[in-house]
């Protein structure tokens, strides 16, 4: 199991190459997933794009919690691999796929029997609750298999194989692409389940990728083993495990929240700014998938090579992998600029819209190098085990300097001053990253870092 893929002795930058293509892959998968899940949900009608779209901050805490506990897997099983800790490796990712289980099924439940009080404390009119209801019982039934195969591909992440998982996902994608519009409509000899199809179609490939990820870490690579009962080794590891998931899920909700104020501050203003920055949003995670696959890697690569004792190749991965985002991102912007009106005239042909998203892609690109160097170093930082740290620093970036200087933008130039608050804020923070990863280090005292061992 250890260095299979040569974190620990191979070129930085070619490994981190290999890692990170399968990453983006992977990326592109899951913004596919759920295009299509919007795009063929839309030809139902207006109706029930409103209901799907209030599942939304359901559906991004659990998956929220499932990308912290993935988060915890990747760093805790990486520096475990590292330090030649195999057996006790497969035990704590046994013990963690356990708690994501548990914790999952009873939010399914909570979920399923607040149904009618939660949707209608979220603004669900009675009009739109029974097709709510249509697509979350089938959803909340199935999540457990997918916060499984969520966390389950972190664990083969985390000995370097990006790969396997890039593959499933692309598999399930493909399933659920197939069968969208088979159990949505009713082609065929299946019945026309309409929104109950979607989340049908969905669970099915959750199943399939889920069984595909089970094969490869109980079978084929041997990363997963079962483990006795024993309640002391399940506190030691679920702490061990809750010392970078907790923020690390915080850190993903985050993000939403931030955006729905800015879109809160345009809408004061100019609806059709709300349109553009929800567009401009939608193309930003297209532009930084580069930066959000190498973030992928730098984990479990750092993780590894602190386990194994080589603290100094774990840095310069770090540092190489910032100036890679910071050039290849500022490389990207330049055709950008230069095409921002046609770009934006894919999106809609109404001319105060396309005013607002040419401004927004002309000018907010030009920090998504700084914006990746933030997203590489708060990663890293949880393979430190300082998740603190990385909490902090999109706390600061998001409520410390972009909203003040958003509300302050507002007041002096309008829907203009809003946005260029998002680049100045970028700017600032890729600086301050920077420097963090000039001097990153791990804590003298790792909490909850040492691997529990039965007496």
């Amino acid at each position: 199991m250890r260095d299979r893929h040569g974190l620990l002795s191979q070129p930085i930058g070619r490994v981190l190459l290999n890692m990170s293509l399968p990453n983006m892959l992977g990326i592109l998968t899951v913004l596919g997933f759920n295009l299509v899940d919007t795009f063929f949900v839309s030809r139902l009608g207006t109706e029930a794009l409103a209901a799907i779209s209030f599942t939304f901050p359901i559906t991004l805490v659990i998956t929220s919690i499932a990308i912290g506990i993935g988060a915890g897997v990747a760093t805790n099983l990486g520096r475990l691999i590292g330090s030649g800790h195999a057996p006790i490796a497969k035990v704590f990712l046994h013990d963690a796929l356990l708690l994501s289980f548990m914790l999952t099924v009873v939010l399914s439940l909570l979920g399923a029997w607040l149904f009618t009080p939660l949707f209608t404390l979220l603004g669900a009119s009675a009009e739109l609750l029974p097709l709510i209801h249509h697509y979350m019982l089938p959803w909340l039934v199935g999540v457990p298999l997918l916060v499984l195969q969520m966390v389950g591909n972190q664990g083969l992440k985390a000995t370097g194989d990006t790969k396997s998982p890039a593959k499933i996902l692309a598999l399930a994608a493909l399933i659920n692409f197939v069968l969208d519009p088979l159990l949505i409509f009713g082609i065929g000899p299946f019945p026309r389940l309409e929104l109950q199809g979607a989340a049908l179609a969905s669970v099915f490939s959750w199943i399939v990728a889920l069984g595909l990820s089970s094969y490869l870490l109980i079978i084929k690579r041997h990363l997963l083993s079962t483990a006795r009962i024993c309640w002391k080794r399940y506190c030691a590891n679920w702490r061990r495990l809750a010392h970078i998931a907790q923020p690390a899920a915080l850190m993903n909700l985050i993000n939403p929240l931030a955006n729905a104020v800015i879109m809160a501050l345009l809408a004061r203003m100019d609806h059709t700014a709300v349109a553009a920055f929800g567009a401009g949003i939608r193309l930003e995670s297209v532009l930084l998938i580069v930066s959000m696959a190498l973030s992928s890697s730098v984990v479990p690569f750092v993780a590894q090579n602190l386990g194994a004792g080589q603290p100094q190749r774990a840095r310069q991965a770090v540092l190489v992998s910032i100036r890679f985002v910071l050039v290849f991102q500022t490389l990207l912007y330049i055709p950008l600029a230069c095409l921002a009106a046609p770009v934006a005239g894919l999106f809609s042909d109404d001319p105060q819209l396309l005013q607002w998203l040419t401004f927004y892609i002309q000018f907010l690109p030009l920090a998504y190098g700084p914006l990746g160097m933030v997203i590489i170093v708060a990663t890293a930082l949880n393979a430190y085990h300082r998740p603190m740290a990385s909490l902090a620093l999109n706390l600061v970036r998001l409520f410390a300097l972009m909203l003040p200087l958003a509300a302050i933008g507002a007041y002096a130039a309008g829907i203009h001053g809003v946005l260029l608050a998002l680049p100045i804020t970028n700017g600032i923070m890729g600086l301050v990253s920077y420097f963090i990863a000039l001097r990153i280090k791990e804590p003298t005292h790792l909490p909850h870092s040492q691997p529990y061992i039965p007496s």
